[in-house]
């Protein structure tokens, strides 16, 4: 499995970043075929204190190809165009492959 994944610098005003991407980008995303699964959490802080970040999203794919087709649909294009509407300067993307599960002994 691969996954994109988008981190998010603290926005300007986080009430309308947090309407515009969970009312108008997410439900965009949530239509690009290939998606397996989609993850958003906001970072609530880190170890050394205050944190430059503000969410990560990671959507996951079954390869590379599907990631690729994804992006490169009509739906995919239309969830990057309405990202980069409000986020642009905010966001990086990155992919990933899971290499090894871990499992946490109890």
């Amino acid at each position: 499995m691969v996954k994109l994944i988008a981190l998010y610098k603290k926005p300007e005003n986080p009430a309308e970043f947090d309407r515009l991407y969970f009312e108008s980008h997410l439900p965009l995303a949530r239509k690009m075929p290939g998606l397996q699964k989609a993850d958003v959490s906001k970072i609530t802080g880190a170890p050394q204190g205050d944190c430059e970040y503000y969410m990560v999203a990671q959507l996951y794919f079954d390869s590379m190809e599907a990631l690729t087709a994804a992006m490169s649909s009509e739906e995919g294009r239309a969830a990057a165009r309405n990202l980069m509407s409000f986020a642009r300067g905010l966001v990086s993307m990155m992919f990933a492959e899971e290499v090894a599960p871990v499992s946490v002994a109890g």
